[in-house]
């Protein structure tokens, strides 16, 4: 029920120098804030829970009307935690510190003092006697819940000083009622620690000092158990911040090939995959008239188009090549899908990129011819480099693909493909993806020693250099 206090980094790991570690700190420290914020989301409605029930049920063991003071200190206890969730954050924070001491404080006032209401005058140590104590467990459990070790351990040792004071303070204001002492002992002469132990004026302070001991000893560990967890959680935001950098490297598929295994990739390894070239026509002179911001910015933008659109097809961005880039599909493993993928991806793309250069024409700008070229085959995967690793894809069917994206030049198209790449897209069934390509025969391909059939998307006349 009562919240985390603070978080400090440097307490949990040795503080890392320099650039990088400020930024691992950053992300670290996001994530903290985040985790914080949601464990005190948990923690009020833990609280508010646990509050409810135990209205309802002093509504059967506290007499009426009594049972409506108790019911405003539990309405209290629910609108502090409110406040602590308010002003909770990963840190030092005093406002938080003051409202957790004051949550406790109003829980011993609860247990311990007064009832305006009560009608029975009987002696303040009775209500020592009575075990609620235990109720204090209930923040504990729930301060548990803000994935802060500090709070744990702090509401721990507050708790049994705020308890030991309250029992000070009964032992030295509050006068005893002698004649119920001597009833007791009257009534059990020959049991006197019977009758020590019935004394309605015996604060009994061994049995108050043993609730504050081991409620310390709990709240140790039950400390040491959230630092652990924060250890793990902070080793898990370690992870999080190498998935993230590696996913600005490679594709999804095969971040989440390295992340589930240790050494996936180094086995050498040969099936049949898609690949897909693009390639923009010309950009050679369209980059020596122009500002070197504005062709990055250009090379940045159709980079942007493409990625998402291989990405959304389940593709591997193997390479970017200046002004063009090398997809596959079906790495780092096959699918049922990798053809029609690698088709339905190079349609997307071309809608994309007619998208673009709509938005450049009507900014002024030149609009951009892009070329496409895909082919089906078997291919080699595996790691290549010493200590500096690259996934990588060779043979034949990459020279290919790439020829045939020049090809599109010649046979004034934006996308030509191999006859096998077609063949293999009807067995997976993407008819549909065919559709406008036209055939053509006897195709001389650099480097390849037979005649090929392709297929070509032809470019639209009214589309003038426009991909």
């Amino acid at each position: 029920m009562t919240e985390g206090v603070r978080s400090d980094p440097g307490d949990d790991i040795a503080s890392a120098s320099g650039g990088q570690a400020d930024r691992e700190d950053r992300y670290t420290e996001a994530v903290l804030e985040h985790h914080k914020r949601e464990g005190l989301a948990l923690a009020v409605k833990a609280r508010w829970w646990a509050m409810g029930v135990v209205a309802v049920f002093l509504l059967f063991v506290a007499p009426w009307p009594q049972v409506l003071y108790y019911h405003f200190i539990l309405a209290l206890l629910c609108a502090n935690g409110w406040l602590i969730q308010r002003m909770g954050r990963v840190g030092r924070s005093r406002t938080e510190l003051l409202l957790i001491f004051f949550d406790l404080l109003i829980m011993t006032i609860g247990i311990v003092g007064p009832n305006p209401l009560g009608e029975h005058d009987w002696p303040s140590a009775m209500r020592f006697q009575y075990d609620n104590f235990q109720y204090f467990y209930l923040i504990l459990a729930a301060g548990t819940l803000a994935y802060s070790w500090r709070t744990v351990i702090a509401i721990g040792t507050w708790t049994a000083m705020i308890w030991c004071a309250a029992l000070a303070l009964s032992f030295w204001f509050t006068e005893p009622m002698e004649a119920l002492s001597e009833a007791v002992i009257t009534a059990l002469p020959n049991h006197p620690e019977l009758g020590r132990m019935l004394d309605p004026n015996s604060l009994h302070l061994d049995l108050r000092f043993q609730e504050a001991f081991v409620f310390i000893l709990v709240a140790l560990t039950l400390g040491l158990t959230v630092r652990r967890f924060n250890t793990l959680l902070r080793s898990n935001a370690a992870l999080e911040r190498e998935r993230t950098n590696l996913s600005r490297y490679f594709s999804p598929n095969v971040v989440e090939e390295l992340s589930q295994n240790d050494e996936p990739l180094k086995q050498i390894r040969s099936h049949d995959i898609a690949v897909l070239f693009v390639d923009i026509v010309g950009f050679t002179e369209f980059a020596a008239a122009r500002k070197p911001e504005e062709v990055i910015e250009t090379l940045r933008e159709f980079h942007g188009l493409m990625e998402g659109a291989v990405f959304a097809h389940e593709g591997t961005l193997d390479k970017y090549l200046g002004d063009g880039l090398m997809a596959t599909f079906g790495t780092p493993s096959p699918s049922e899908r990798d053809a029609q993928n690698a088709l339905r991806c190079a349609r997307q793309m071309m809608r994309d990129v007619d998208d673009w250069n709509n938005a450049r024409i009507g900014k002024g700008l030149p609009p951009l011819r892009v070329g496409f070229g895909a082919h089906y085959g078997p291919a080699v995967l595996a790691d290549i480099g010493a200590n500096r690793l690259e996934f990588a894809v060779v043979g034949n069917t990459v020279n290919v693909a790439s020829r045939l994206e020049s090809m599109t030049r010649g046979l004034n198209a934006r996308l030509v493909i191999s006859d096998g790449m077609r063949v293999e897209v009807l067995r997976e069934g993407g008819d549909e993806c065919l559709d406008g390509l036209q055939k053509f025969t006897d195709q001389d391909i650099r480097g390849v020693a037979e005649k090929l059939t392709v297929w070509a998307y032809e470019r639209p006349r009214d589309h003038g250099i426009t991909g």
